[in-house]
């Protein structure tokens, strides 16, 4: 184990030598990709947007730090890894941190961007989400044939006296349950909720806002719901078939379901105990229940095996093929989910200790940014390498986590990274992709 005093670390010796350690390197970093952060911000100008939709009461002649650049200081910090606030008390005086924000100075201080975060409103959190669209509209060069839109929710564990805070039995804790939308890897919705409520709560009215919005850009674009049974209600359902919106939606199991399907279990049933081998099939229906204003289209997956029948129903209003409705398109459902992990572990998205719960919101917002900003990253810069489908995580820990020396000047800025990063060929070929 290392001695530590104050300002020396001991590491013992090698051979000879004695292994000595201080933190008097002076202008050094350990987050050299954050140029790789600033060129992507620039080019699809994401901290620019935010700021300009956030309201700023403070006084213009006493603002030292200007709104875009706390955003863009929050956002990259969390794309580094630094959750908390208390981390820019260094990191704002980091010169590789400074560079990337666009200053030579002092960067904001964790009481700074605290203050940010608390005097968040409604109007704020609101227009935040409408960035999220914004920027996935202006990611498409042309309009899409077709935009299939994944709703689903989640658990924001809560541990103090939060604002909103309920206990939501499903996750036994007590928790927020934000609802999200995602267009493949695009995060298109971030909603906060209190938990005690049904979890498709609000779906239908997001939904509605996020089509009519992407359909004044993109007319001719056809839209497709797909959600699991938590979101099998009728109002959403309704609303798509009156809005031209096509959907594919799971449904929970029932005893008539059960009774439809039962001649073809006892089939597979049969096949299983013949061969001994995991049978599987889809099937098809219409299908009413007393509570739905007419009858729908039931798309069915049984299985049969040793732990015995493993049935599945998704309601739809497409005309493809049974098997491929289900196999191809319901069942890419859950990537939503591995992006809603990625959101929440990878960037910080379930950090919401503030007392108040639209300053928690902001927060998950912010985390939704830092999120696009790392997906932009990987689709402008990353396509065709071995980083194009890596998590936020991974893209950290292999490309932004580099050793940097800072040198500055009157004349310029240079950035000396680690000459023996494994990764220094995929870093110069990111930084020439997103090079204006």
């Amino acid at each position: 184990m290392p001695k530590c005093t104050a300002n020396q670390i001991d590491f013992g010796r090698l051979g000879r030598r004695v292994v000595e350690a201080n933190f008097e390197g002076g202008a050094l970093s350990s987050d050299g990709g954050l140029m790789l952060l600033r060129q992507v911000d620039r080019k699809i100008g994401l901290s620019a947007a935010v700021a300009g939709a956030l309201h700023d009461p403070r006084d213009p002649e006493r603002v030292t730090h200007s709104l875009q650049s706390l955003i863009a200081q929050r956002l990259y910090g969390l794309c580094c890894g630094y959750e908390d606030l208390n981390d820019h008390g260094r990191l704002r005086l980091d010169p590789l941190m400074q560079t990337a924000v666009g200053t030579a100075s002092e960067l904001g201080s964790s009481p700074t961007l605290s203050r940010l975060e608390t005097r968040a409103t409604r109007a704020d959190v609101v227009a935040l989400n409408r960035v999220l669209v914004e920027q996935f509209i202006a990611s498409h060069a042309l309009a899409p044939r077709e935009v299939i839109l994944d709703v689903d929710a989640s658990d924001i564990p809560l541990h103090g006296d939060q604002e909103c805070s309920e206990f939501h039995a499903h996750y036994d804790s007590y928790c927020y349950l934000p609802l999200y939308v995602f267009a493949g890897r695009a995060m298109l919705a971030c909603v906060l909720r209190r938990s005690r409520i049904d979890g498709a709560k609000h779906a239908a009215a997001v939904l509605r806002l996020l089509i009519g919005r992407l359909r004044q850009a993109w007319p001719d674009t056809r839209f497709i719901v797909r959600g699991d049974s938590g979101f099998c209600r009728q109002r959403l359902i309704r609303w798509c078939e009156r809005h031209d919106v096509g959907y594919v939606i799971g449904l929970a199991r029932n005893a008539r379901l059960q009774r439809i399907v039962a001649p073809w279990e006892q089939l597979l049933e049969e096949r299983f105990a013949a061969t001994g081998i995991k049978q599987r099939a889809i099937h098809e229906f219409v299908y009413g229940a007393r509570s739905w204003n007419r009858d729908r289209r039931v798309v069915t997956r049984l299985e049969f095996g040793r732990q015995g029948i493993n049935p599945r129903f998704v309601v739809t209003n497409l005309d493809r093929p049974a098997q491929s409705l289900y196999d191809e398109l319901y069942c890419a459902r859950g990537e939503a989910e591995n992006r809603i992990k990625e959101t929440q572990l990878d960037l910080f998205g379930t950090r919401a200790s503030c007392h108040k719960f639209l300053a928690n919101w902001l927060r998950v917002m912010l985390a939704a940014m830092a999120y696009t900003l790392m997906q932009r990253l990987r689709q402008l810069a990353l396509a065709n390498t071995e980083l194009a489908r890596a998590t936020a995580a991974t893209i950290r820990a292999k490309l932004l986590k580099i050793g940097a020396a800072v040198i500055r000047n009157t004349r310029r800025v240079r950035i000396l990274f680690a000459s023996n990063h494994p990764m220094r060929g995929l870093f110069a070929r990111a930084a020439f992709a997103l090079a204006p």
